[in-house]
């Protein structure tokens, strides 16, 4: 198997996930330093881990995240660790399939410009390489039964994280579609996003329908069940 190469230097990846620390922070996000890709896997260097995915470098990751610019400069010094950012506090994080968050954002292919009801209801959102779409919104909404049920959308609350750009993943970078600089470091109320987001999704499901039964058929994805992996925990959540 081929892995990906990171997209620039160790270096300069190092100094640009410390930049991008540091905006997160002066705008009161918390961040936590994650594994680092060493060109097989995501290596923290304890010696009694074994993760090979994303996953923070401390054990109490959520108690040791913090905005201050010393500890930042500790962590980042060495090694272009991930970029991780706590969810629960600033933010919560609904992680979704990238045909959905497309649809979302953009809606169906009728011009530049023209949002759906989620693209209006705006918002940061990340995207990792493996393809999926992360939609940071304000805390404290719960998930809404329409979403709740689906076992390829994930919300991040309290004891989770996500990775954030410029993150080198084994895939590959994570990236901004939304950054949270373009909207002013605004966040969406969670419920009208999700209930944006409910639009958005009723209307792909009519558009899969709309397909003939042999596209409905390829496109469709497996059935699947829920695991443990996507009710995330301090200690055991979706890998990345």
């Amino acid at each position: 198997m081929r892995w990906p190469q990171a997209p620039f230097g160790k270096g300069l990846l190092r100094r640009r996930l410390r930049l991008a620390a540091q905006r997160f922070a002066d705008h009161g996000w918390a961040v936590t330093p994650g594994g680092y890709f060493n060109g097989r896997r995501m290596a923290c260097d304890r010696l009694n881990c074994f993760a090979t995915s994303s996953h923070p470098l401390y054990e109490d990751w959520e108690n040791r995240s913090s905005t201050r610019s010393a500890q930042l400069d500790e962590w980042w010094s060495e090694r272009p660790h991930a970029l991780l950012l706590p969810t629960g506090h600033a933010f919560d994080v609904l992680e979704v399939p990238a045909l959905l968050g497309s649809r979302a954002v953009y809606g169906p292919p009728t011009g530049p410009g023209r949002a759906t009801s989620a693209g209006r209801v705006r918002g940061p959102v990340a995207v990792t390489a493996a393809g999926s779409w992360m939609f940071l919104m304000r805390s404290g909404g719960a998930l809404a039964p329409e979403l709740d049920h689906r076992v390829d959308i994930v919300q991040h609350s309290r004891g989770s994280w996500i990775p954030a750009p410029p993150t080198v993943l084994p895939d590959g970078p994570i990236r901004w579609k939304v950054s949270p600089q373009s909207i002013g470091w605004q966040l969406p109320d969670p419920e009208e996003f999700q209930q944006a987001l409910v639009q958005a999704l009723v209307a792909l499901d009519a558009a899969f329908l709309d397909l003939p039964l042999s596209a409905r058929r390829r496109l469709a994805p497996p059935a699947l069940s829920r695991p443990a992996a996507l009710k995330p925990t301090p200690t055991l959540r979706r890998a990345f």
